[in-house]
């Protein structure tokens, strides 16, 4: 428990900014449990009041004098804020929404995984499935047995609820990523609508 707690501290806020978590629709603080999500708002001095000459792009993320970030996060009864996810890679299946951070984890967790990453596949039945991108680490010998869709399933089956498992599992030679080497999950999303 010590070690959990620990791994979900951060720093206060410099400069007097606020921070919360709240329902994005009605901007009401969320139930401070340690598990009800909402997407985390900030306010204060450091805190930006716009964007320069863009007053579309500032009415979408101010509102009434707080900055809504697009993550998504829990605040614990200690008051300490919890990251889950930005929400824009916030998956819905079946009325679940589920982190696709939390799902990369246990892929990660895969003996032979090198890189993942996960993204909401349309779905006509479930709204969106998770679709997971997965390229093997190199050192495998191609002469051994490589993991399938299947192996990668199982996995995922034994470690997280079925939701959350991945429906699609994705193999590449490398995942795109930027040039500073981050992971282009809107890349993905293309790929992952072209397989629906």
């Amino acid at each position: 428990m010590k070690a959990k707690m620990k791994a979900r501290q951060g720093v206060r806020t410099a400069g007097f900014t606020e921070v919360d978590v709240v329902e994005p629709e009605r901007g009401v603080s969320v139930e401070r449990d340690g598990s009800t999500r909402g997407e985390i708002v900030f306010r204060g001095g450091s805190v930006m009041l716009g964007y320069f000459k863009d007053d579309e792009a500032t009415s979408k993320c101010v509102k009434n004098g707080w900055f809504y970030s697009g993550d998504v996060g829990v605040m614990h009864t200690d008051g300490y804020l919890e990251v889950k996810d930005r929400s824009k890679d916030v998956i819905i299946c079946g009325g679940e929404n589920l982190s696709s951070v939390e799902v990369e984890s246990i892929l990660y967790a895969h003996p032979a995984v090198n890189e993942a990453a996960v993204v909401a596949r349309p779905d006509e039945f479930w709204g969106e499935t998770p679709c997971a991108f997965v390229s093997v680490k190199p050192e495998i010998d191609h002469n051994q047995k490589l993991p399938t869709e299947k192996d990668v399933r199982e996995f995922c089956k034994s470690r997280l609820p079925l939701y959350m498992v991945p429906r699609t599992v994705v193999f590449m030679e490398e995942l795109p990523k930027t040039s500073t080497g981050k992971i282009q999950k809107f890349l993905l999303r293309e790929l992952a609508k072209d397989l629906s």
